[in-house]
Order: C-alpha cells, then structure tokens, then sequence
C-alpha cells in the first residue's frame, strides 16, 4: 500500500504492518485494535513516525465510529490481519496458548464489560454446544470426544488454566510426535467464540468499503476458512468494490520456513470502485 496518503491498520497489534507501510511511505497510519496493550506497544515502538501514527482503541464492529472519533471519514487503503497475534500468543497471562501455563481468559480485550472469558466458556457450555463451537470454529473432529472430556474433568474441578485444558483434550485424542499439538484446533475455536471474532469481521467489513475513497483498496489476510469464506462472500457481493484476488494469495515456501503461524494465511483484496462513491 506504498504510495497511499492514509491507510487504516485496522489490526494494529505490534505495528509490524504499520512500520512497514510508513517507511514504505504511506503518508499515515490510523491502527486500530481493540487491544489496548497492543495500542501501547505499537505506539511506544513506533514513535519516531510521531503524528504519522495515530492509534484508536475499538473492536471490529466499531471501526467507521473509531475512524470518526480519530478525525478519518475517508482512507486510501485499509488492511486487517486477522486472528490472534503473536504477541498475545506469546504472554501466557492471556491465555491464548497452550504452550506455557496461564489464566484462561483469550479475551483480546481484556478489560472489555463482563465479558465472556475461556474459563467461562469451557466451564459453563452445555456439552453439546462446546462439541458444536469445537467442531465448526476449530475443524475439530473429534470434538464430541474432547467436549465429553472436558465435562467430565470440570465435574471432579472447575477448569481454570491452559495447561490443564490443554492436557484433557490431548488425554482425550491422543498426541503423536511431530504433529501439532491436539489442542490447538481446540484453543482455536474457543478463542474465535470468546471474541465473536465471526460476527465482528461480518460487521466490520461494510464499513471499512464505506470508509475507502475511489480507488481505495481493501486487503485482509485471514488464517481460518470461516474467516476467508466471509471475506471472498463479502468481496464478490460487494457492489462498491472490484475484487484484485481472485484466488487467495497464500504464503511461500521462504516465507512459511522464516514464520511457521504464517503457513494457514490467506490474502485477499479489493478495489473501491470510483462510479460507486
């Protein structure tokens, strides 16, 4: 997005993309996440950019209000990076991984109302509904199998940290060496229903094409297939924007060695069509 006045990082996270287009030379970067640990790190990594970044705090849902709020009505390029970050994965405070102990939380707000948290869902969801959210959110399938594990492990105790999550469904389904770990579509899948992350991208994305100026562009990298289906719906069906993509770009092989979490992603992009301003 080289050569763009203003684009919205509409998932900020460490700033990596944002760091990338300024000193490409995108004039400004409005990041967006609704992380606010996020926000601080970028902003604090990023400083020597000053005003050229300026940071809003909002969930996906939100975004034409944040935009609003930070001064933007219109933007030439607006880009999401879709998932949890790695910087999140990596802090076993949040609860995303299962690699190191910690708390299960996975909300990517931590602060955010009430809010519905891992703990919560794997010690409050009938049976039936965790082998559903297991199932389609984490392509599980032998989630019948690791929900009933999970409710007969919460019967004897409540389920309070990642490790043990992580030990019941890989004493449910076996763990082999050189695969992934067992738990991992699992974790997934009760990540994207924790953070609504399905519906927050459905409402996100009409306002982001709202939100483009004739000729904008649109890009979002997705890493889950009920992710990318929504995306390459939304981009077809769209009548103000003209597809770029039209088969995902996927990662290769160099960049997959140097990043192993990027093996999964999916590009897609689109283009503001002028007659539709």
């Amino acid at each position: 997005m080289s050569g763009r006045r203003l684009v919205i990082d509409a998932t900020l996270g460490a700033g990596g993309h944002a760091e990338a287009m300024l000193e490409a030379g995108v004039e400004s970067v409005l990041g967006v996440d609704r992380d606010p640990a996020a926000l601080s790190l970028a902003a604090t990594r990023l400083s020597r950019f000053g005003r050229r970044l300026r940071t809003v705090e909002s969930r996906f849902s939100t975004l034409a209000e944040a935009a609003a709020r930070a001064g933007v009505r219109a933007a030439d390029g607006i880009l999401y990076d879709l998932g949890v970050s790695s910087m999140q994965l990596d802090d076993a405070e949040r609860g995303f991984g299962y690699r190191a102990d910690g708390p299960l939380d996975m909300r990517m707000g931590p602060g955010e109302g009430g809010g519905l948290t891992a703990e919560r869902v794997v010690n409050e969801y009938p049976q039936d509904e965790l082998a559903r959210i297991i199932f389609e959110y984490g392509g599980e399938r032998q989630s019948r199998r690791i929900a009933a594990a999970i409710v007969r492990a919460r019967g004897r105790e409540p389920i309070r940290s990642t490790d043990r999550l992580a030990g019941i469904v890989a004493g449910a389904v076996g763990r082999r060496p050189g695969r992934a770990h067992p738990a991992r579509r699992t974790f997934q899948a009760i990540r994207i229903e924790v953070n609504g992350e399905l519906e927050e991208l459905a409402a996100s994305l009409p306002q982001a094409a709202g939100l483009l100026e004739p000729g904008g562009r649109m890009a979002v990298i997705s890493y889950h297939s009920l992710e990318d289906r929504t995306v390459k719906r939304f981009l077809r069906d769209e009548a103000s924007l003209a597809p770029l993509t039209p088969k995902p770009i996927r990662p290769s092989e160099a960049e997959t060695a140097s990043n192993p979490r990027a093996r999964s992603a999916r590009l897609r992009a689109a283009e503001r069509i002028p007659e539709a301003a």
